[in-house]
């Protein structure tokens, strides 16, 4: 990109996930630029997660929204690794029990897999990536990870996905159990996605 070219205006983000809008919404928010989501392209393409990383499913949904509606597009996968299941869910776990799965069934089958298994080999680790693709090919990448211990129950109603087992020590509470800003200030989500806003700010003030 070159000093000339227009400031952004506008992000897409690559999701139809409204939780994860409203938490993304907030984290990049002071941008000074319009925030919009899949919801306002019905007809953008359904990209096939299929990379065995997060990093290449985030960049893979980037690159093919960008190219489908020309905006600068963002988009995020997550994992979730468990040691004491070699690592598993990992780059699967929005889809663990199943393609069609909920967020219920994904925890039912976490917890029945570690059925048995001690707090101490319970340790867990959520990873999320961004990625920032701009229609004229100029890509970012953001990271962020969050440890914690997988609970012997749900626990918590706030949140989404896996966050009423995952227990973070620190806190004494799952991440379900956290209101919406306590939840940004340590989220794995929130660590990349500030990264990912300090990326995008020069480029809304033209500074590129």
């Amino acid at each position: 990109m070159h000093s000339t070219e227009r400031p952004i205006e506008e992000i897409l983000l690559a999701t139809r996930n409204p939780d994860k809008v409203r938490e993304l919404a907030i984290l990049l928010g002071d941008l000074g630029v319009r925030i919009r989501t899949l919801a306002d392209f019905p007809t953008a393409p359904e990209v096939d997660e299929n990379g065995t990383t997060c990093e290449a499913n985030a960049l893979k949904k980037a690159r093919e929204i960008a190219s489908a509606t020309g905006l600068p597009s963002v988009a995020d996968d997550t994992g979730l690794e468990v040691d004491a299941l070699g690592g598993r869910p990992g780059v699967f776990a929005a889809r663990y029990a199943g393609e069609r799965a909920t967020y219920e069934d994904n925890c039912r089958k976490l917890l029945k897999e570690l059925d048995g298994v001690p707090p101490a080999r319970r340790t867990a680790r959520f990873i999320t990536v961004a990625a920032l693709v701009m229609p004229g090919g100029y890509v970012r990448v953001a990271m962020g990870t969050l440890a914690g211990v997988i609970a012997e129950e749900v626990v918590g109603t706030q949140g989404f996905g896996y966050d009423p087992v995952f227990f973070v020590p620190e806190l004494g509470r799952t991440l379900a159990e956290l209101t919406a800003e306590e939840k940004n200030r340590i989220s794995h989500r929130a660590k990349a996605f500030r990264s990912m806003a300090d990326i995008l700010r020069p480029l809304a003030v033209g500074k590129v």
